[in-house]
């Protein structure tokens, strides 16, 4: 029976110290997590927040975080899933990397919020293109996709990793306004219509704007192809440590057969 062992960190916005972040990799790996997921804005600070730090600052936390989360990837043989900023001819980019030991991929999300009170379409220049397929990997026989906390919406993107046969969904989220009910009826009912896993790691801190206070509330979370709640986080830095088996995936997909339906249909 294949499995993989996955953690979700829960922090606010790292410094540059690396001690807090290696005494829950030490713990991760001594319980055998193969993939580490980090929060949105955990590497670096919420984008309303990037608007008042020199641009040289933002890239220079960017490349140290790099650096640091690569040389522990290769200490403990694990793979880092974490969104950073990427600052290139003076643009912002949002993306997500994928740090082993090795080698960095970088996921440019393809769809970002443009709302009045949180526009990061505006602030960040990524393309508005024809969708494409997420980052997808490999890990000890699983197929793992990583999306963006917003492209968590969006039925183009989930047919493309129907198409792929991807077991496991790597989401990272900076939610904020009691939207918990919101996400996790989302993303447990995401998890049952495409027979697949979540992990979801949310990022924990404040932002104050004026009289407007933003608290990131945690509710890290791994839901089970059923849409069943695995293991949750409540609002307190901590980490998720949990195994997950390609034999749930294959029972689900089996059972309820959504696959098999749209594929006699020619919709997969």
């Amino acid at each position: 029976m294949k499995t993989l062992t996955v953690a979700a960190l829960q922090l606010p916005t790292l410094g540059m110290n690396a001690t807090r972040l290696e005494f829950y990799l030490k713990n991760a790996t001594e319980r055998g997590a193969r993939v580490i997921l980090l929060g949105e804005y955990v590497l670096n600070h919420f984008f309303r927040e990037l608007e008042g730090i020199p641009r040289s600052m933002v890239k220079e936390q960017s490349r140290k975080h790099t650096e640091l989360l690569q040389r522990l990837a290769k200490e403990y043989d694990v793979v880092f899933v974490a969104p950073i900023v990427r600052i290139e001819k003076k643009r912002y980019y949002k993306t997500i990397a994928k740090i082993g030991a090795k080698k960095v991929d970088y996921y440019r999300q393809q769809i970002l919020i443009p709302y009045d009170h949180w526009n990061e379409a505006a602030f960040f220049s990524n393309e508005v293109a024809p969708l494409k397929d997420p980052m997808i990997f490999r890990i000890d026989g699983f197929r793992i996709a990583v999306l963006g906390g917003y492209e968590l919406h969006f039925d183009p993107l989930w047919e493309r990793l129907d198409r792929r046969k991807v077991d496991l969904v790597l989401l990272p989220t900076a939610s904020t306004f009691g939207s918990h009910n919101r996400w996790r009826t989302l993303i447990k009912g995401r998890a049952f219509l495409h027979g697949v896993y979540i992990l979801r790691a949310n990022r924990l801190g404040e932002f104050s704007e004026g009289e407007n206070r933003w608290r990131f509330y945690g509710d890290s979370m791994l839901v089970d192809p059923e849409g069943e709640v695995e293991m949750m986080l409540e609002d307190k830095e901590s980490m998720l440590v949990e195994t997950i088996e390609k034999k749930a995936v294959k029972e689900h997909r089996k059972s309820w057969r959504f696959r098999e339906a749209l594929e006699a249909r020619g919709a997969l």
